[in-house]
């Protein structure tokens, strides 16, 4: 049953899905817009190209006629995705999925107003006289989003009303492509943040992995942990809303599903259809499988007779402090004369600043207390110098 799949985007979660997808022997084509990246070092094949070119895509996708199509990020020409669909390749989940979580404005109105899904409050905004309107009527402190950005580009939180300005310019500059509109949210007071990864599979019921805590700074995950305290009724809430955002956007895989956890109940923050970077714990063996051998069971087809927690875990990541680096890694035998502890270096060729170059992964009994594992993640983290 090998299957050619065309991975769109070749990072660090893309390089660990190639590797589940050639253990249950595969084909994978891996596409970036620049040569080396991590994913193309363990495929087949690769190409390089500008993805939000949609002619470019039009023309590999004609050359390799994959039987699947899986995004890996969101920088890509989504729209061309259906008339893909029609001719016969399967786009993971779906080109309706993909076409959704990339455009904030298409994935929360299907949050908040078709499925009525607890989220924040929330305006839209094209002009910065439109901006400053809405940050007045949802009230400051709010959140600052562009409609269509990745990696916490141009994210921010209007404090002040000395903010408006700079925090509009700063997410025109995030903004993706040519699309100009941000999205102004209420500013959740939350207790915590969740990943709830979400598998769901042909013809079977979705599967829900243990909650995952996580950590972020300037829009990028710093450490997750798994499992995550929760209640039994947070934890139902948060699973029937994944279930039905995931069931309206149809098809198979797994997805990272984000929550706030409130004093009021548990709020639907974000979606990604695909591994979550926050996931990378798993890889810290915290399930029977990682997030990436779930989504490649779940993509095949494959059956996933059970998933369960095996350990708590924690993941850190190692960050660059420079621009245009050729990387060279120090303190990674430090790091590894500690028991329960493993590293990812990711291998990318060059850094810019607080671009994800690695992680730390720790762990420790199922029953051990998290947050101990979580610090000890931090700690060897930071014995990783670049340089």
């Amino acid at each position: 049953m090998m299957k050619k799949i065309m991975l769109l985007g070749s990072g660090e979660l893309g390089k660990e899905v190639v590797i589940a997808l050639q253990r249950l022997g595969q084909h994978v084509i891996a596409v970036d817009s620049y040569e080396g990246a991590p994913a193309m070092q363990v495929a087949h094949e690769f190409e390089v190209i500008n993805m939000l070119d949609g002619d470019a895509l039009d023309k590999i996708v004609a050359k390799h006629k994959p039987d699947l199509l899986v995004p890996e990020i969101e920088a890509i020409r989504t729209e061309r995705f259906y008339d893909y669909e029609k001719q016969g390749i399967t786009v993971v989940p779906s080109a309706k999925a993909a076409n959704f979580t990339m455009n904030r404005k298409a994935i929360r109105d299907l949050a908040a107003k078709e499925l009525g899904l607890r989220t924040a409050k929330y305006l839209y905004a094209t002009t910065l006289e439109d901006f400053t309107k809405a940050v007045k009527e949802i009230g400051i402190p709010c959140v600052v989003k562009p409609l269509m950005s990745s990696s916490g580009k141009g994210q921010s939180v209007v404090k002040t009303e000395t903010d408006i300005e700079k925090s509009w310019n700063y997410a025109m500059e995030g903004s993706r492509g040519d699309y100009k509109e941000v999205i102004v949210e209420e500013f959740i007071k939350f207790n915590s943040e969740i990943t709830l990864l979400t598998v769901t599979q042909h013809s079977r019921e979705t599967l829900f992995c243990p909650p995952i805590g996580h950590r972020q700074e300037r829009g990028d995950y710093q450490e997750s942990w798994q499992p995550c305290a929760i209640s039994d009724a947070d934890l139902r809430d948060a699973e029937e809303m994944a279930a039905k955002v995931t069931k309206a956007l149809t098809g198979s895989g797994i997805w990272g599903v984000e929550f706030f956890l409130t004093d009021k109940g548990v709020y639907f923050s974000e979606l990604s259809p695909r591994p979550h970077d926050t996931g990378m714990v798993t890889l810290a063996g915290t399930q029977n499988w990682s997030e990436f051998e779930l989504h490649a069971r779940a993509i095949l087809g494959l059956p996933i007779a059970e998933l369960t927690l095996e350990r708590a875990g924690a993941s850190a990541v190692i960050l660059a402090t420079e621009d245009n680096k050729v990387p060279v890694y120090e303190g990674i035998e430090k790091v590894l004369t500690n028991k329960n502890t493993d590293i990812r270096i990711f291998n990318k060729p060059v850094t810019r600043k607080y671009r994800r170059m690695g992680v730390v992964l720790t762990w420790d009994q199922p029953e051990s207390d998290v947050q101990i594992v979580k610090q000890k993640a931090i700690e060897r983290a930071a014995l990783v110098k670049i340089v």
